[in-house]
């Protein structure tokens, strides 16, 4: 599959679409960040630890699996081991969007670094279909508010001890719902989104973190084939 050929100008238009489109979005991502910040501060991760994690990795709930791990005394193996069963939803993510990021691999890859779940919803246009474009302006707008955020948690650490105080700690559900909501429009969508959270659900209380997550994406799968 190729993109839809278009010109210069056009492309810069769907970049700053895909930025406004990703700016309600940003709010909760930078205050997610916040709250990352803050707890990293607290658990004595320093100044550059933490917005250099999040300038590097980029992937909030992985970030706090493994910052969850290490406060609790866990190892460094087993603190990566869960942000990779967090991280591991993208591999079905970075399937459905690849065809559609054409040019040099060194485009794709860094592109690829900008495929989160925001940016993938706001992308997509139906169909299995995806716009490159929008995808890249929504995902710098959303980096952009995650490492922001995180360097603002950082540097009141100190004056905010617990992000709860806020309200920090709703603003991962309160995304992930406003992004699940458009994609439920039809009734094959609907039965995938209530298989994966059935199966999350299920295994949340007796499997390792990440390992729901993993699961429930595993079995949306089942809905690209009839």
């Amino acid at each position: 599959m190729r993109d839809r050929p278009v010109d210069e100008g056009t492309g810069e238009r769907r970049r700053r679409d895909g930025a406004r489109a990703a700016a309600p979005l940003a709010v909760a991502v930078a205050a997610s960040g916040v709250s990352f910040g803050v707890l990293a501060r607290a658990q004595g991760w320093g100044w550059l630890a933490p917005i250099a994690m999040s300038a590097t990795t980029f992937a909030g709930s992985a970030q706090f699996a493994a910052l969850s791990v290490l406060g609790a005394g866990g190892t460094l193996g087993a603190a990566v081991a869960a942000a990779l069963l967090l991280s591991a939803r993208y591999g079905p993510i970075g399937v459905s969007v690849a065809p559609f990021l054409r040019g040099p691999a060194w485009s794709r890859l860094l592109r690829a670094q900008l495929v989160i779940d925001e940016s993938w919803a706001i992308a997509a246009e139906g169909h299995g279909r995806f716009d490159p474009r929008m995808l890249v302006g929504a995902g710098l707008a959303l980096y952009a508010a995650w490492v922001g955020g995180t360097a603002v948690g950082v540097a009141i650490g100190g004056a905010l001890a617990d992000p709860e105080a806020l309200g920090l700690d709703a603003a991962f559900p309160a995304l992930f719902l406003s992004l699940l909501a458009p994609q439920v429009r039809e009734r094959r969508s609907l039965a995938a989104a209530v298989v994966g959270a059935g199966v999350a659900l299920a295994l949340t209380p007796v499997a390792p973190a990440g390992v729901p997550i993993l699961a429930s994406a595993l079995a949306c799968l089942l809905g690209l084939r009839r």
